[in-house]
């Protein structure tokens, strides 16, 4: 939310707002969100609804995180819950292999590769701001 008073105060946040697609983390996790958006085209019908529905959401979800997280003082239980998001992505792509969803096993490679990228950059993350 916008901090009242001062119209200073607004612009401030607006600029503390629009910092974040600037971020490494808000980069990768944007170019996930919008592979998944570009292969769940390409998956079956039932897994298109299913589990194509999955990684497009969670993906989503944790680009929100990571904007939210950006804009606060106190980051740590926003970065915590990125933490748990991303290991949630992890968990449905790992699904996904399995269910042999993906059309071809270099989009699977393709994924898991941002997503272990986008792991260690929400840990570090986390960790700097725990300390």
């Amino acid at each position: 939310m916008c901090p009242k008073g001062r119209v200073a105060n607004f612009f401030e946040w607006c600029f503390i707002m629009a910092q974040y697609d600037s971020l490494p983390i808000y980069k990768k996790a944007f170019d996930l969100a919008l592979y998944f958006e570009k292969i769940v085209k390409n998956f079956s019908r039932y897994n298109k609804y299913t589990l194509g529905s999955d990684l497009r959401n969670k993906s989503r979800e944790i680009c929100v995180c990571i904007a939210n997280a950006n804009s606060l003082v106190d980051k740590r239980e926003v970065l915590r819950e990125l933490v748990v998001l991303v290991e949630e992505l992890k968990m449905i792509v790992r699904l996904c292999k399995e269910a042999k969803v993906f059309h071809n096993f270099n989009s699977y490679i393709y994924s898991t590769g941002l997503i272990v990228d986008l792991a260690k950059q929400a840990n570090g993350w986390n960790n700097s701001v725990q300390r």
